[in-house]
């Protein structure tokens, strides 16, 4: 990994996966790109995208508070040694971050997130959930301060297709570079019930062609697949969550949601997606 992408709002949230992208571009002697996203009203909206010959006052006013805040941002000892390149624009915050990811060939987003309940969750949503479901390079979505490299254990959920094989190789390559054994697991439920012997044949016929090591094969059953790989996560105590996401849009995403954004919002352990 020689590139992190690095949204921020300047939230304590935000400022715990700066921390984790510190720690990655430290050991990977990489760059970080930090990126903040300015929504601005939509009459200033309309007024910078028409063309005028120069922004508004109160963009102007938004943008310099932003690099204030940058400036104070990137002042801080965890950064020391390590190239920070700031950005602040003016659009949608989804599609600067996707954009951001795209233009600088970043290999990782690494993103806070406060993760939301009930009420909240419906009618507020989280950036992060959208950018799960967006984004082609893998998303690392941090909810308080951790130390990386100091992770033990990393549940993997898979359902050991063949779609899977290469989310589940880079899980594995990720795991080795932080130094923690891989878990394997296939969560079993009600909905979608296979036998023992089934899914131990499927998992034994999926790593059977896989040059890997450190690693433990797991059968976990519960009511959903999502509490299914929290409820796993707990059980061993489990550093971080790694899990592939399609990516749905539309109506497909509507009727069958996405895996990946419900694990990141209710996980409290930080997590790891890859699209499929």
């Amino acid at each position: 990994m020689k590139s992190i992408l690095v949204p921020t709002d300047f939230s304590k949230q935000a400022e715990s996966a700066l921390k984790v992208a510190a720690q990655i571009a430290k050991k990977n002697d990489a760059k970080i790109y930090a990126l903040h996203i300015l929504e601005l009203p939509i009459h200033l909206t309309d007024l910078m995208s028409s063309g005028a010959p120069a922004p508004a006052p109160e963009a102007i006013f938004f943008m310099q508070q932003a690099h204030k805040k940058f400036e104070e941002l990137l002042d801080k000892d965890f950064l020391d040694g390590i190239e920070v390149i700031e950005t602040v624009s003016f659009e949608d915050v989804m599609k600067g971050i996707i954009d951001a990811s795209t233009k600088n060939e970043v290999d990782i987003i690494v993103m806070g997130s406060h993760g939301s309940t009930g009420i909240e969750e419906l009618f507020i949503g989280s950036n992060a959930e959208k950018i799960v479901r967006m984004s082609k390079q893998p998303v690392l979505v941090i909810k308080e301060n951790c130390d990386l490299y100091g992770i033990s254990d990393f549940v993997y959920a898979t359902n050991f297709d063949d779609e899977d094989k290469p989310s589940l190789i880079a899980a594995y390559e990720f795991s080795k570079s932080i130094e923690s054994k891989l878990h394997l697991v296939w969560i079993n439920t009600a909905n979608s019930f296979k036998t023992t012997y089934e899914t131990e044949e499927k998992m034994n016929n999926m790593i059977a062609g896989l040059n890997i090591d450190n690693y433990s094969l797991n059968i976990y059953n519960d009511t959903t697949v999502e509490k299914g790989i929290l409820n796993f996560a707990k059980s061993i105590n489990a550093g971080m969550i790694g899990i592939s996401t399609h990516g749905r849009k539309g109506i497909s995403h509507f009727i069958n949601g996405s895996l990946g954004e419900d694990v990141v919002n209710h996980a409290k352990r930080p997590v790891l997606t890859f699209k499929i």
